[in-house]
């Protein structure tokens, strides 16, 4: 139990127990912006000691979905580091020696209680609408054997704080100043699998990597007095707090995956979202802009700022036209050749996995037709999906085919015979073609000429610039579509 504090590291300590949690990373952000500022260490510490909950492949989300945001640690599970193992179920041996002490100095006891028992003293304190509820202190000062006679015993123990009279409720925050806290019940701090409960744990993990700085959830405010004791008892160097606030729904609820997708972290890569539009809006959830400032920020820019005292301690809503307004401005600010990899990689993995090569080089050539459309990189396939069908399997949708008015055959024909012999195949030569052809020609308007076109080669009523879509299709194709169409007529 020595002390082996270094200046300045910081940490995050997520559970494996299914998609990581949007907060995550919003608590990642925060705590790598101050050790970056200061020159310090981030870790990433994994807290699986609720076996009942823990999802196998959740380890490896949090590992990729932190990566993708840029949100990398220095010391972690995957990359190790002076201070490991960094899996809290690695470190089981590590925990029994402080309970034994808290034991043997009359700060915790054996509770012999059966969930059961639990569970009605629980119901009875409801029922009785009682100010103070938690454990009633039944096994306090008892042994196995006189706590046998008794009802509600179970064989296996858990390990309980004994929580004095006196127990501090104030401590200093570095976001809130003065914070008061609730009075704490008999925390269990070893269950009676063998495995520390996240109090235990998490200080004397805490400790043991010489953790320096606690940046954490608002709703982590009512166990720091928990927290406070068992630094004091163990003889431990208590670090500085700082408790930032949670995300919170259009309705102020807390943000939860059960009610909202966008709780889950790997929502916002599934619907197209860039890692460094997502990162600038938790920077501002948390941390608003101040006159002057930008509110597009670079994390460089962000951290090399950061000071606790500008944290918002107000829920901040989590307003998603806010994060498209600014994934649209990040996308439109990427090279065209940077949107288009994006594109690519983003369709290929959650929208068609059978994509093609040739399709994924049609996708960066069609760059400059869809990049002022989007908000996601998500939106680009309904733009781009009929340059990616093969002719034969393109359908035309019946709102579109309803717009054909009795002017389309003579546009079609017309259009085949122009078009079969534009040479060279380019947007502009195709415009100049079907222009002196149809509208010059035949004497239509615009948009009378060209919507059959429009219909022929995407099926769909609006689509991207018309003549660039053909260049990109190629005169074959632009020609084979237009017949089909041609002879449903």
């Amino acid at each position: 139990m020595t002390e082996s504090l270094t200046p300045a590291r910081l940490r995050v300590a997520p559970s494996p127990t299914g998609d990581p949690h949007v907060g995550t990373a919003y608590m990642s952000l925060f705590n790598l912006a101050y050790a970056r500022r200061v020159g310090g260490v981030f870790v990433l510490r994994i807290e699986d000691t609720d076996q009942a909950r823990f999802v196998a492949d959740s380890e490896r989300q949090i590992f990729e979905t932190l990566a993708w945001l840029g949100l990398q640690w220095d010391e972690g599970p995957d990359i190790g580091g002076p201070y490991g193992p960094y899996r809290q179920s690695e470190r089981l041996a590590t925990y029994r020696p402080y309970v034994d002490r808290l034991v043997a100095d009359g700060h915790a006891y054996y509770c012999w209680c059966s969930s059961e028992r639990l569970a009605d003293l629980r119901a009875a304190q409801q029922a009785q609408k009682l100010a103070q509820t938690g454990y009633d202190r039944l096994c306090v000062g008892k042994t196995a054997e006189e706590r046998s006679r008794l009802p509600g015993f179970s064989p296996t123990p858990v390990v309980r704080m004994l929580i004095p009279d006196d127990v501090e409720l104030e401590f200093a925050d570095l976001v809130r100043g003065t914070v008061s806290a609730p009075r704490p019940d008999d925390q269990v701090i070893l269950k009676a699998d063998g495995f520390p409960t996240y109090h235990l744990a998490v200080v004397v993990d805490d400790h043991l990597m010489g953790i320096t700085h606690v940046v954490r959830g608002e709703e982590w405010i009512s166990s720091t007095p928990k927290h406070l004791l068992l630094y004091h008892w163990l003889g431990l160097p208590v670090p500085a707090f700082a408790h930032l606030p949670l995300l919170r729904n259009t309705d102020r609820s807390k943000i939860s995956k059960r009610k909202n997708p966008a709780a889950r972290l790997l929502w916002f890569r599934e619907q197209g979202y860039l890692p460094e539009a997502l990162r600038n809006f938790l920077q501002l959830l948390g941390y608003p802009v101040a006159a002057g400032e930008s509110e597009t920020q670079s994390f460089e820019e962000f951290s090399a700022g950061f000071d606790f005292s500008r944290v918002n301690t107000v829920g901040p809503v989590f307003d998603v036209d806010k994060l498209n307004w600014l994934n649209g401005h990040y996308l439109r600010a990427l090279e065209p050749r940077e949107l288009g990899e994006r594109l690519v990689d983003h369709i290929r993995t959650y929208q068609r996995t059978d994509l093609t090569d040739a399709h994924a080089e049609l996708i960066r050539r069609a760059v400059p037709l869809v990049r002022e459309r989007l908000v996601l990189l998500g939106d680009a396939l309904p733009w781009l999906g009929s340059l990616l069908v093969s002719d034969d399997a393109l359908e035309i949708a019946p709102d579109a085919r309803a717009q054909l008015g009795p002017e389309a055959p003579a546009v079609l024909d017309a259009a085949v015979a122009t078009l079969a012999v534009v040479d060279p195949w380019e947007a502009g030569a195709i415009e100049a073609s079907l222009r002196a052809a149809l509208i010059d020609g035949l004497g239509l308007k615009a948009k009378v000429a060209f919507t059959p076109l429009r219909v022929g080669v995407s099926g769909q009523r609006v689509s991207p610039p018309l003549f660039e879509s053909m260049e990109l299709l190629g005169k074959e194709s632009v020609l084979s579509r237009l017949s089909s169409l041609r002879a449903t007529l």
